[in-house]
C-alpha cells in the first residue's frame, strides 16, 4: 500500500494556472510524464480558457469555472483515447491554458516612412504611429497552430508581424482614400476605420479577434510643413491689395508717433506720387502708336497668299490654324486645340486606365494617381 500511495501522489488531481503573467498567450500545464487523475480538479479562472490536447490533436475545451475530469466532461478526447466503457485510471493528455483578455494599448508605428503621391505636393514621406487592441479567439485551428514543443506563447512572438501588416495596411488606406496632405489631420478617424477593416481578416486568420484600432500622429518632413505654413499664412492674408492697404495705414500710424519717421514717411510718399503723376503726364503726351501693318500670309499646303487672321485657306480649303499634333486613332494632323479628329472623327480626350481623370495625349503617367498608362 505505501509504494501504490507513492505512486498515486505523482498523478496530478488539481490542474489550474494560477500565476498569469502579462503577455502570455498562450500556457502549457506542466507536470510529471503528463499524466493526470481520471476525477482530477480543473480550475479556469475569468479570463482563461483550458484546452485538452490528444498526440497534438484538440480534443475537449473548457471555459472558466471548476470542472471535475471525468469521461462524461470530456466526450472528445473519450472517444479519440478509445474509452468506450468509461474509463477510471489516470491518462495522458496535454492541457494548455489560453488568456482569452483583451490586449489593450498595443503600440505600432512606421520605422521607415510612408511614400505617397499628393497632388499639392508631389511625392511625400509620412510617419505615423498609433494603437490597437486584440485577443485570443481560442478556435480550434488556432490552438493546433500553437501546440507545439514550447511552454509558453506570448504577444512579442506575433505583435512583430502585426506590426508590419499594419503599415502596409496603412499604404493600402492613404492610397485609396486618396486625401491630400492638407487634410489628413482631419482624417484620422477615416484612416483608421479603413486600415481596421484591411487588418481584421488577416487578424481573423491568425487566430485572433481585433478589437479596437486608433491612428493616433501622422506626421510629415520638415520641408513640406514649411510649405503647409506658407499655404496657410497665404490663405491668412487673403485679398493682397487690401493687406497692403493695411500695412501702408500701420506704417503711418507708426510714423506719426515718430516725427523722423513722419518726414521720411512723408518724403516716400510725394515722391511716389510725383512718380506717379509724372508717369501720367508722360503716357498723355506720348502718341499713339500707329496701327500694325497687315501682310498676307501663305498657306502650308498650296502656298497661296491668304488674309491674316483667315482659319482655312481660300486656294484649297486647307486648314490655316498651328498644327496641334497627331491623331490618337489615325495618326492625322490635328489643329491645335482639336477635341476630334478632322479625318476619322475621333475623339481625342484620352482618360486615365485607373482613376478616369482626363490625360493629355500621349501621357505615361497619370498626374493624379500616378498610375502608368498602357500606350497604344
Amino acid at each position: 500500500m505505501g509504494l501504490f500511495n507513492k505512486l498515486r501522489g505523482e498523478f496530478v488531481d488539481i490542474i489550474e494556472w494560477r500565476e498569469q503573467e502579462p503577455g502570455v498567450l498562450v500556457h502549457r500545464f506542466e507536470r510529471y510524464q503528463h499524466e493526470i487523475k481520471m476525477g482530477a480538479q480543473l480550475t479556469v479562472r475569468p479570463g482563461q480558457r483550458a484546452v485538452f490536447v490528444n498526440e497534438g490533436q484538440v480534443a475537449d475545451v473548457f471555459e472558466n469555472g471548476m470542472h471535475r475530469l471525468e469521461t462524461s466532461n470530456l466526450p472528445i478526447l473519450a472517444t479519440l483515447r478509445g474509452w468506450k466503457y468509461g474509463f477510471n485510471s489516470p491518462f495522458k493528455a496535454e492541457v494548455y491554458f489560453l488568456n482569452i483578455t483583451e490586449q489593450l494599448d498595443r503600440k505600432w508605428g512606421t520605422g521607415t516612412p510612408v511614400i505617397i503621391r499628393d497632388a499639392d505636393f508631389g511625392m511625400v514621406r509620412l510617419r505615423a504611429r498609433g494603437n490597437f487592441s486584440y485577443k485570443l479567439s481560442a478556435d480550434k485551428d488556432m490552438i493546433s497552430r500553437l501546440v507545439g514543443a514550447r511552454q509558453a506563447y506570448t504577444t512579442d512572438d506575433i505583435e512583430g508581424q502585426l506590426r508590419a501588416k499594419t503599415v502596409s495596411s496603412l499604404s493600402d488606406a492613404l492610397g485609396e482614400l486618396k486625401i491630400p496632405v492638407l487634410d489628413l489631420q482631419a482624417q484620422y478617424d477615416e484612416i483608421g476605420s479603413a486600415m481596421k477593416a484591411k487588418l481584421s481578416d488577416l487578424f481573423t486568420g491568425l487566430g485572433l479577434e481585433l478589437l479596437g484600432f486608433v491612428l493616433e500622429n501622422v506626421t510629415v518632413p520638415e520641408e513640406v510643413e514649411k510649405a503647409m505654413d506658407q499655404r496657410a499664412s497665404m490663405g491668412a492674408v487673403g485679398n493682397l491689395n487690401q493687406f497692403s492697404q493695411y500695412q501702408a495705414a500701420q506704417a503711418l500710424r507708426e510714423a506719426a508717433a515718430n516725427p523722423g519717421m513722419a518726414g521720411n514717411m512723408m518724403g516716400m510718399m510725394v515722391g511716389g506720387q510725383l512718380a506717379s503723376g509724372m508717369g501720367g503726364v508722360l503716357k498723355q503726351d506720348q502718341p499713339a502708336p500707329p496701327p500694325p501693318i497687315t501682310t498676307n500670309v501663305v498657306c502650308p499646303k498650296c502656298e497661296a497668299m491668304v488674309v491674316p487672321g483667315a482659319k482655312f485657306c481660300g486656294g484649297c480649303g486647307g486648314s490655316m490654324l498651328p498644327e496641334g499634333g497627331k491623331c490618337i486613332q489615325c495618326g492625322a494632323l490635328l489643329a491645335a486645340g482639336a477635341k476630334f479628329c478632322g479625318e476619322c472623327g475621333a475623339s481625342q480626350k484620352v482618360q486615365c486606365v485607373k482613376c478616369g481623370v482626363e490625360l493629355a495625349p500621349g501621357a505615361k503617367f497619370c498626374g493624379a494617381c500616378g498610375a502608368p498608362q498602357e500606350q497604344g
